[in-house]
């Protein structure tokens, strides 16, 4: 970020994380901690290891050794549904929306966790359900509004532009009220335009939302701009962590990503 942010509260904490499959080591001895209210961006070369983190930390992958610890509960497995209930939400490299279905029903699956109502109610569509469909679709067009896609409610995804696919694939992850959103290359194949805009629904997020990010993402310039403090792997080790400032100076990293200076 342009500006130094103070964070005094831990939201989530990495300690001593080891990952394997088979012999190849994705993950080792990393360590570091997510601080409520700030945007963190993970960065390192391709094979680094920063999907794998993120699947750590969603509980998709399970470590062979070390814990997480989210919310002061320390933890060394747990489910994905068990992480988005307690408010992890995550968006993916690859796009992973219903690409028959509109922009406004792709959002409402991100509501899913929030519905209460039974499957009678549901199916016949009364009751209970009629009202908190009502309720989520309001919230839903909040969303809309927010990422400025009013225009596209309507639109089946799949003919949709891939930066307004990656759009709708956000506005998904925010309809589940996330207090941690973890982002996969959300800027991955964009242009410039393209990349400018999520930036800025990235720092709106956090700014108006309050929701704590973390960010992987290839663009230099993107995680220096956006970023209160990055933590840089390598061959899925920890190789640097600290703001922006101090890790593109670093001449560790300087060696291993952003290229060797002359």
């Amino acid at each position: 970020m342009s500006t130094t942010r103070n964070f005094s509260d831990v939201l989530l904490k990495v300690d001593n994380v080891h990952l394997s499959f088979g012999g190849v080591k994705a993950l080792t001895n990393v360590n570091f901690n997510i601080m409520k209210g700030e945007i963190r961006a993970i960065i390192g070369p391709n094979g680094a290891g920063k999907s794998s983190m993120l699947n750590v930390i969603n509980g998709f992958y399970h470590p062979q050794q070390g814990t997480i610890t989210y919310k002061g509960v320390a933890r060394s497995q747990m489910k994905p549904h068990q992480a988005a209930v307690q408010g992890i939400a995550r968006t993916f490299q690859n796009i992973a929306l219903f690409k028959g279905m509109s922009t406004l029903d792709n959002i409402m699956t991100g509501r899913l966790l929030k519905m209460k109502s039974g499957l009678l109610s549901q199916a016949f569509y009364w009751g209970k359900y009629e009202k908190e469909e009502t309720q989520h679709r309001h919230k839903v067009e909040e969303i809309i509004d927010f990422l400025e896609i009013q225009s596209i409610r309507k639109t089946p995804v799949g003919r949709l532009p891939y930066g307004l696919q990656k759009r709708v694939e956000l506005g998904r992850a925010l309809a589940a009220e996330p207090e941690l959103l973890l982002l996969d290359e959300p800027m991955a194949g964009m242009n410039v335009e393209e990349k400018e805009d999520m930036s800025r629904f990235i720092i709106e997020t956090n700014d108006q939302l309050g929701t704590t990010i973390a960010l992987i993402e290839h663009d230099m310039g993107v995680v220096m701009d956006l970023s209160d403090r990055v933590v840089v792997l390598d061959y899925g080790r920890q190789l640097a962590d600290g703001t922006p400032d101090a890790v593109r100076g670093n001449q560790a990293v300087i060696d291993a990503y952003l290229g060797v200076t002359e």
